[in-house]
């Protein structure tokens, strides 16, 4: 018998096609996209994800994670307090003005003042991750991300390159004293050296930008709820052959399969396609016709 697994789940396809100005620059694709999550083996739901369209930036789509750490539902209010962030600063981004990385900073940023500011006012300690990722109609992609919820880019089902956390196993694979291996089931694999919220230090923001988006490629932005228990090839072979949805439910239902001892953490992903546009049929008809002559 498998696994039956309940997912939340939002799909936008055909979200936001991208617009075709000037034709020489752009890739004739359409965005398929959407977010999926299940609350694992743990009380509370403190993941948070969501995609966004820009009212004063046509074309440009905005899709972000954020995995929330802290007891008494700290996590769930620092994981909301950075989507709150990201949809405000979306929501007065211009193309004509403002620089899409820069944005990703500011959301950081901003969001862990204010969740700094929370744990003064209560006795909650929340902090957050972050996973942020803007696709512009210019065939870009710009994303940043902060503490070990990680972002896949795939050209169809190869991985071509994923975000490297900031946690301490993965210091320690880049000096050289822990092989890859060894970091995927290390005792000390969820102890994270920059988060949103903490008062010891700034948040590490670490930026990326690729051009050329072309349709077949695709990101995933998840929660290491999902991707401890999976390999890149299983994560972009399920993308590459089936909808958001689809794959959603599919690397959830793989992820709860995996998990042990009932000690499952809460697992959310977001899931954004670029496919090819379809043709659009010829319908001639004898008056058409007759009207173009």
């Amino acid at each position: 018998m498998g696994t039956r697994v309940r997912v939340k789940f939002s799909a936008c396809n055909n979200f936001f096609p991208t617009t075709c100005t000037p034709p020489t620059l752009m890739s004739p694709y359409k965005i398929e996209a959407g977010t999926g999550q299940h609350i694992g083996d743990r009380k509370e739901q403190q993941d948070r994800a969501a995609l966004f369209a820009a009212p004063r930036a046509p074309g440009y789509v905005l899709a972000i994670l954020a995995d929330g750490m802290g007891g008494m539902s700290g996590g769930a209010l620092a994981a909301e307090q950075v989507i709150r962030t990201a949809k405000q600063a979306f929501d007065h981004f211009s193309p004509l003005t403002d620089d899409v990385g820069k944005m990703l900073e500011t959301i950081a940023h901003d969001a862990h003042t204010i969740i700094k500011l929370t744990s003064f006012s209560s006795e909650k300690n929340p902090h957050s991750t972050m996973v942020a990722l803007v696709i512009t109609p210019e065939r870009s992609a710009v994303w940043a991300h902060v503490g070990d919820s990680r972002l896949y880019r795939f050209d169809g089902p190869n991985c071509i390159e994923r975000t490297v956390d900031h946690s301490y196993v993965e210091m320690l694979v880049r000096e050289g004293k822990l092989s890859r291996e060894e970091a995927r089931n290390h005792r000390l694999s969820n102890v994270l050296v920059s988060a949103l919220g903490s008062h010891d230090r700034e948040p590490q923001v670490t930026l990326r930008r690729v051009d050329g988006l072309k349709a077949g490629d695709a990101f995933l932005l998840c929660s290491d709820g999902l991707w401890h228990y999976l390999s890149d090839a299983e994560l972009g072979a399920a993308i590459a052959m089936n909808s958001p949805r689809q794959a959603s439910e599919m690397l959830i239902s793989k992820a709860r399969e995996r998990t042990t001892d009932a000690a499952g953490d809460n697992c959310t992903l977001a899931i954004v396609k670029l496919a090819e546009v379809p043709a659009e049929p010829k319908a001639y008809s004898i008056g058409k016709m007759k009207r173009a002559v």
